[in-house]
């Protein structure tokens, strides 16, 4: 029987974007195998308040907000739509949780773990380099850390979510189809800022 093997779908450009990094100014990497689950139930409903309890947060009522625990954030996706992200290998558990938390209240929970992947921009540069593909006003006072946004990055859309304002780091959830051709155009468009060194 063949052995399993996972490959994220940067694998084989981990050099190509820790090379486009600039020391000090600006890192690209990819965060690969998340658990990442996706939740829909009114927000209104018992189940919620349960599943808040089960997480240890309460789901984000807000538009563009994430909610933070020791080991999960939470991002408000819609009105009653939230993605949930973990580390590696925890999307079963999550599930689990998710699901005896729901009960038989009308919802979905969804491993959606191998559907994105993630690329982090951080760095002082960080969001002068998003602002060439990006119409978000990234300042902090308007796009600070446990913000999201789903969006278009260089016509490729995404789930842009801030998660520290000094220095700034991103997280850009990308689709897997879509990886290479985000991280290629973030390569290039990072390119300048070797030469102002």
């Amino acid at each position: 029987m063949a052995e399993l093997y996972g490959e994220s779908p940067l694998a084989a450009h981990a050099e190509e974007l820790a090379g486009s990094s600039v020391p000090g100014q600006l890192r690209l990497s990819e965060v690969a195998f998340t658990a990442q689950v996706t939740l829909r139930v009114d927000p209104k409903s018992p189940a919620a308040e349960r599943i808040g309890t089960a997480l240890g947060a309460m789901l984000p009522n807000q538009a563009g907000q994430v909610a933070r625990t020791e080991r999960l954030l939470v991002a408000w996706l819609g009105p009653d739509e939230w993605l949930l992200i973990g580390p590696e290998g925890e999307a079963d558990q999550l599930q689990t949780t998710l699901t005896q938390a729901l009960g038989d209240e009308h919802g979905a929970v969804v491993d959606v773990s191998a559907h994105r992947t993630i690329i982090e921009v951080s760095g002082l540069r960080a969001p002068e380099l998003l602002a060439k593909g990006c119409a978000l006003d990234l300042h902090r006072r308007n796009f600070g850390p446990d913000r999201c946004a789903q969006t278009l990055l260089a016509r490729a859309g995404v789930l842009l979510l801030c998660r520290e304002a000094e220095p700034p780091s991103y997280w850009i959830f990308v689709r897997a189809s879509f990886a290479r051709y985000l991280a290629d155009w973030l390569r290039d468009a990072a390119a300048e800022y070797h030469q102002t060194r």
